[in-house]
């Protein structure tokens, strides 16, 4: 499977999600993607990635678009960009999500799942790396949903039946040639959750689509999300964007940045009067070092 073609004019995105500061690894990310956009005249598009609303706090939210302005960051298109369109934010837009929930379901896609967390650990097959993202062992994969009743569809936990031995291809704009087989590198997934909110991998697929997003910029820890995003883009009849993914940027042990790591956080950095020049590298893991 191959991405669609970039479009005749560039469109990328900034999809920051407020469930705490920004923090420099973000900062590398989005700087990244801004230039991209510059290089090539396009445009870029600023959405907020708020549905999990419990999560989601006022501060964070508020403190979002000072943070982006500080790292040097602009956008075309969304919140205070001074055009007509937008905002964009993700909690505005569950029409969207339901639609094509339904549209897997009609189409055999997905399968109802009742499995807990828990019981996906216990049962899962052997983790797919160190970070410990375990693989579904397909409990509930003969289920179809047919007996569920209308009401109780977006109450449900709902996951995306991947075709097993596949290989997902893709060629990264930064990494080169990327390759996943589903079901041994990742497994069925969920699409929607029982407490109403669609999965990240739905809602970011149904977006840069509408939004007409033609490159998506991240780091490069979502490669695999990539490749299952390509399998709904494929079912919901949808072209893919290209993808470009960056390198993490780590702390001094070496582990990648947190938004729990308050003191590198863009708006801390903001309130010390730490000047913003100092993003404007490509060793950001040199600024870490500097700043810890």
């Amino acid at each position: 499977m191959s991405s669609g073609q970039l479009n005749e004019s560039y469109r990328g995105r900034l999809a920051p999600t407020p469930t705490g500061y920004l923090h420099l690894g973000h900062a590398r990310t989005f700087l990244a993607a801004q230039k991209r956009s510059l290089d090539a005249k396009g445009q870029l598009v600023l959405r907020v990635e708020d549905l999990d609303q419990a999560r989601c706090k006022s501060e964070f939210v508020d403190s979002l678009e000072a943070d982006l302005h500080w790292a040097g960051l602009r956008w075309t298109e969304g919140p205070d960009s001074g055009g007509t369109c937008g905002p964009y934010a993700q909690s505005q837009r569950r029409d969207h999500y339901i639609q094509a929930l339904s549209q897997l379901r009609n189409g055999g896609y997905i399968f109802p799942c009742s499995c807990s967390r828990k019981d996906v650990q216990l049962a899962a097959l052997a983790p797919h790396d160190e970070e410990g993202e375990v693989i579904y062992p397909g409990t509930c994969r003969g289920k179809t949903g047919a007996s569920i009743d209308d009401d109780q569809v977006l109450e449900t936990n709902w996951r995306f039946k991947v075709p097993y031995e596949r290989q997902v291809t893709f060629k990264d704009n930064n990494l080169g040639s990327q390759s996943f087989c589903a079901g041994r590198d990742f497994g069925d997934f969920l699409v929607w959750r029982r407490d109403g909110i669609p999965s990240y991998e739905l809602a970011v697929v149904v977006d840069d689509a509408a939004m007409t997003i033609t490159e998506v910029v991240r780091g490069e820890d979502l490669l695999l999300s990539t490749a299952r995003q390509l399998l709904l883009y494929e079912a919901l009849g949808l072209v893919s964007p290209e993808f470009y993914h960056c390198p993490l940027v780590c702390d001094e042990s070496g582990r990648r940045l947190a938004k729990r790591n308050k003191a590198l956080s863009l708006r801390e950095l903001r309130l010390k009067g730490i000047d913003p020049n100092i993003l404007m590298t490509d060793d950001f893991d040199s600024v870490v070092r500097t700043l810890m």
